[in-house]
Formats: C-alpha cells, sequence, structure tokens
C-alpha cells in the first residue's frame, strides 16, 4: 500500500508563531492510497474542478472572501491523480472527516466512487444546505453514500477500540482503514486513520487547526483559531477532543502520527520529512 501526501487547495497565506518555519498558504490537506485490491482510496478531496471554475457560485462568495483561495485547477484531486497516471474511476472510495465546504468538493470529480461519511454529518449538511458551511453544487451528482451510525458504534460489529479512540471500520476496505470520530467541529466529525506499515497516520480533518495545539502549551494559531472557534457546533465536546488527542500523542508518538486538514507545516513535516522549522 502506498500513501500520497496532497494539497488539494492552498488558501489565505499565514504566519506561524514563533521563528523557524516560513510563512505559508494553508492548505486543504488530502491522503489518496494506492491500495492492492480495492483501487485508489482518497481521504478528503479538498476543492474541485467546479469549485475553481465557478467559486463564488459552488464555494460560496462569502468564503471565498475569507479564505482567499488560490483556486489552480492542477491543485485539485483529480488533476493530481491523473499527474500520477491514474484515472477518475480508479478512485472507489473516498472518506470525508466532515461535508464542509473545503473538505468535499472535489466529490463531483469521482462521481463513481462510493463517498464514506458518519450519518449524523450527511443529516446536517442535507438539511443545513446551502450554508456558508455546507454547499449543495458538491453532492448534486448524487453521491453513493455509506454512512456509520456512531449511536450504534460500540455496539456495531464494525466498532472496536483504537488507542483509547472508538473506532469504525469502513465498509468495503481493507484492515488498514478506520474513522475514528473526533466531535465538535460540526455534527458528525471524523477522524480517518489509514495504517502505512510502521505505524498510524491519524488525518484530524478540523479537530485541530495548528500544530502547537497539540503541545502541552496548548497553543492556538490566531487566525486559524477564529475559524475554528466560529465554526464549532459543539465547544467543550470539540475542546475535549483535543485534550484527547494530546493524550494520544502524549502515550502514542511512536505508534500513531496526528495531523490536521490546514496546517502547512505539518504538511510540509509529511511531504518533506527533513523540512526545518517544525517544532511538536
Amino acid at each position: 500500500m502506498k500513501i500520497h501526501h496532497l494539497n488539494c487547495g492552498s488558501v489565505r497565506t499565514i504566519d506561524p508563531t514563533y521563528d523557524g518555519p516560513p510563512s505559508a498558504p494553508a492548505v486543504n490537506h488530502c491522503l489518496l492510497v494506492e491500495t492492492d485490491r480495492d483501487g485508489l482510496v482518497l481521504v478528503e478531496t479538498g476543492l474541485g474542478l467546479g469549485d475553481i471554475r465557478d467559486p463564488d457560485g459552488s464555494l460560496g462568495a462569502d468564503w471565498v472572501e475569507m479564505a482567499a483561495p488560490v483556486l489552480d485547477e492542477e491543485e485539485t484531486a483529480v488533476r493530481q491523480v491523473a499527474r500520477l497516471g491514474f484515472e477518475p474511476s480508479d478512485v472507489r472510495h473516498i472518506l470525508v472527516t466532515h461535508l464542509d465546504v473545503d473538505h468535499c468538493g472535489g466529490l463531483p470529480d469521482f462521481p463513481g466512487a462510493r463517498v464514506h461519511v458518519l450519518a449524523d454529518e450527511l443529516a446536517a449538511a442535507l438539511a443545513e444546505a446551502p450554508s456558508r458551511r455546507y454547499r449543495p453544487a458538491h453532492w448534486a451528482h448524487d453521491p453513493h453514500w455509506v454512512t456509520y451510525d456512531t449511536d450504534a458504534a460500540t455496539r456495531a460489529e464494525t466498532a472496536e477500540d483504537w488507542f483509547g479512540f472508538t473506532a469504525l471500520r469502513p465498509r468495503g476496505l481493507p484492515p488498514e482503514f478506520r474513522l475514528v470520530p473526533l466531535g465538535g467541529h460540526t455534527a458528525g466529525h471524523t477522524g480517518v486513520a489509514v495504517h502505512r506499515g510502521d505505524r498510524w497516520l491519524l488525518h484530524c480533518g478540523d479537530a485541530y487547526y495548528y500544530h502547537r495545539e497539540m503541545e502541552e502549551a496548548k497553543e492556538p494559531h490566531p487566525l486559524l483559531d477564529l475559524v475554528q472557534t466560529g465554526a464549532e457546533v459543539h465547544r467543550d465536546l470539540r475542546i475535549g477532543t483535543q485534550a484527547r488527542l494530546r493524550e494520544l500523542v502524549r502515550e502514542h508518538a511512536e505508534e500513531v502520527e496526528l495531523f490536521s486538514a490546514h496546517d502547512p507545516w505539518e504538511f510540509a513535516r509529511l511531504t518533506r520529512p527533513q523540512a526545518p522549522g517544525l517544532r511538536r
């Protein structure tokens, strides 16, 4: 199994809060996983072709003004999949942490994929769209949704303990994948764990925004924190999720590597392991 880290949509440039790493555009961090039997699996989609070509209509003018996306077609997942030598139809499964505008904009570019999402998240998106958070253009093609009920998670055959979290095994995928619900940001927010052979990668979505939030100092990024606090649906649950993730870092750093959806310095660390200046 081979894992590619993709930035599927650069947005507003931000500064770090300490000396070392340079300023950088925030990213939409996605994973493309080559499996032995189940084709390609995409974790998140970032922005899609429709978003690039009609940003105000697809993403919403308010979001575009706030996020200042670069809107580069070559950053879309479908274009990056092609550059790796694959067809869009080779992407058979997509796992999304949630359905916020910048996490699922590429869904229409892979119309044949099965889209795995928590049931609470899909229900909220369908009920609240159109809104700044949820944009119906991203599922107008009627995706093949595969949903998971977290209320029944402790009783479900696919549920298990994962480093102290309740995790779900996505249906139809190999055992290297887990959905790890991380509540607070949206109604059905989840992390996505992928085992890369030597350790787990945990895509935390928007459970946190900045790598220094996972340190003992719990330092948020001043700009990104405005976004995460403005978007939270349950503050206490979000703060509790972050506390549990910090505990995961403290106790299982050799077994699990965490990253969030938008931190450009985490993306640099994972794509260029020797990138200087990033501390955790």
